[in-house]
Parts: structure tokens; C-alpha cells; sequence
């Protein structure tokens, strides 16, 4: 029976999955086409406007714009199990390998921001909470609603312009350095763009923390180890944090999606070669196939991240793996 229900569970959630990502493909396909212009007038400029019909004609048989809407959505769906994501015109490089180059970009710069908002953010949560309604709490409250409140890019622009101008810290101004071609001008590079994005995800998960610890902290089993004699550290570590664990998990796992494609903006001004960034550039560039499979390829990877935390869940909290 267990066996029967984990199968089922699986192809639920696999099922699940590509309505959800078949769901995103309709809507990036239907919202780029309602954005004015196209490929050709975004490459031609007012040019596009001096086109014989003749020439206008081969422009778009060349990008596929004369077939119909129906056409190109499943032509294009066609070409990505087939492992073509379509190709770039303004980088004359298959999306496929542009995709490639930049994700581990923003996968590096997802898990810094992370591990970063987890060191500021679970401390900061334990602290808040272990005397509600203190000064240490109003502290707490206030750098979260500061994280909170705080656009990324007002904070990632005046740390820039702040470290430029008085230290001529600007590692983001020389070329994007790969993490195996030069590790130290690497990490100096994703310095800044983790501190503005960690800051900003560790105000939820300060919160969520704060939330989680309070709560725990009112169960039975609490207060019948502190009458035990548990040392402090121990209690607060092992019982409480071990217990507050799921739903801090979740934020995290969240966040971390969300990082995924909701960086792009940090990413240009820093000027990482980032995957949201590929898709802004695409954007502007009115590159319909580069959009759409990179936002796709975003929504896997959302996917995939959510399956692992699940798969988290059953191993920090056995209540979850025994229903």
C-alpha cells in the first residue's frame, strides 16, 4: 500500500508539473506577442518602416512570423524535445548554449544570497524570539521590515556608487570572471550582488524563523526538557530549531525560485551574465524563441527546486515521512 501510494504520488506531482509548465508556456507565448513590435522592427529600428512588402515578406518567413499563432506555438514546442530551444540572432549562438553559459551565473548567485540570508536571517529570527516584544525583537522587526521595504536595486545602486567612489571597490567593472577561471576576482564580483539580494530574502526568513520558534517553544515538549535540566544551547539548537526546520525550509526554497528568474535586475546592474539577465536582453530584443525556452528552462528549475524540498521535508521532520 505505501508503495502504491508513493507511486501515485509521484506521477501526481510529475503530472502536475508539466500542466504547470505547459501553463507557462502558453502565457510567455501569449504575452510576448501582445508586446508591440517584433524581431525585425527591433533590429531594424525606423528602418523597418522603409521595407518593400517583398522584403518584409522574407524577414518574416525567416523568423516564422508569417505562419499563425497555433503554428509557431507548437513548432517551437516541437523543437524542445527535440533539445532546440531556438537560436539568437543578436548573439548568433544557439539559446541552448546561451542558457548554458549563464545559469550556473545565477545559480552561483542564488546559493551565496542564500547561504547569506540564512546566516542572517535564522540568527536574527532565534534572537527576535527568544523575548517577544523586547528591544532585541523591536531590533529584529526593524531590520526585517528594512529587507523588506528596501528595493533591490535602490540598495544594490548606492552600495555600488558608495564603494566605488570612496574605496574604488568595482570588481563588477572589469570582464565577468567564471568561478574555475579565477576563483578570487569571482567571488569579489558576487560580493555585492549576494549581499543585496541575501539581505533582502533573509527579512522572510527572519520572520518566518521568529514565527516558527515561538511557536514551538509553547509545545509540552519544551518545557518538559528546560524542567529536565537541557542546557540552553542544546534546547535552543536541537528542540526548538530542529522542530521550526519545515517552515523554514519552505521560505528557503521559495526564495531560492524566486531567485532564479526575479534577479535580473540586480544582475544588470552588476553586470553578471546571469539567466535573467538573457532574458531581459531578449526581451528588448523582441527574441521570441530565447524568451520563451529561457523562461521555460526558469520554471523547470522552480519545479525541480520545490520536488527537492519536499524531498527535505522527509528528512528533517519524520511526521512528514510517516503520512
Amino acid at each position: 500500500m505505501l508503495k502504491t501510494f508513493s507511486h501515485n504520488s509521484v506521477v501526481r506531482r510529475i503530472g502536475a508539473a508539466a500542466l504547470t509548465l505547459l501553463g507557462v508556456a502558453i502565457f510567455v507565448f501569449i504575452m510576448l506577442r501582445a508586446i508591440p513590435g517584433n524581431q525585425i522592427t527591433a533590429g531594424l529600428g525606423t528602418e523597418a518602416a522603409a521595407l518593400t512588402p517583398a522584403q518584409k515578406l522574407a524577414l518574416e518567413q525567416y523568423y516564422g512570423l508569417d505562419q499563425p499563432l497555433v503554428v509557431q506555438f507548437f513548432s517551437w514546442l516541437g523543437n524542445l524535445f527535440t533539445g532546440n530551444l531556438g537560436f539568437s540572432a543578436r548573439a548568433q549562438q544557439s539559446v541552448l548554449d546561451l542558457t548554458v553559459a549563464s545559469l550556473p551565473v545565477t545559480f552561483e548567485l542564488a546559493i551565496f544570497s542564500i547561504v547569506l540570508a540564512l546566516l542572517i536571517g535564522i540568527p536574527l529570527g532565534m534572537l527576535s524570539a527568544s523575548k517577544p516584544d523586547s528591544p532585541r525583537d523591536a531590533l529584529g522587526q526593524i531590520v526585517g521590515l528594512a529587507g523588506l521595504s528596501i528595493p533591490a536595486f535602490l540598495l544594490a545602486t548606492a552600495l555600488l556608487s558608495v564603494l566605488a567612489s570612496s574605496l574604488g571597490f568595482n570588481p563588477n567593472g572589469q570582464a565577468f570572471a567564471s568561478l574555475f577561471g579565477d576563483p578570487l576576482l569571482n567571488l569579489q564580483q558576487m560580493l555585492l550582488p549576494s549581499l543585496v539580494l541575501g539581505f533582502g530574502i533573509a527579512a522572510p526568513i527572519m520572520r518566518t524563523t521568529r514565527t516558527a520558534v515561538l511557536e514551538v517553544r509553547s509545545n509540552d515538549f519544551i518545557r518538559t526538557a528546560r524542567a529536565k535540566g537541557v542546557p540552553p544551547r542544546r534546547l535552543q539548537l536541537k528542540h526548538v530549531l530542529g522542530n521550526a526546520l519545515v517552515p523554514i525550509v519552505t521560505m528557503t526554497g521559495l526564495q531560492f525560485g524566486y531567485l532564479l528568474g526575479g534577479a535580473v535586475v540586480v544582475e544588470q546592474i552588476f553586470s553578471l551574465p546571469g539567466i535573467g539577465r538573457q532574458v531581459l536582453l531578449g526581451i528588448q530584443q523582441k527574441e521570441y524563441a530565447l524568451v520563451q525556452s529561457t523562461v521555460l528552462v526558469i520554471a523547470l528549475t522552480f519545479v525541480i527546486v520545490n520536488l527537492l524540498t519536499d524531498l527535505t521535508y522527509r528528512l528533517i521532520d519524520p511526521r512528514v515521512r510517516a503520512s
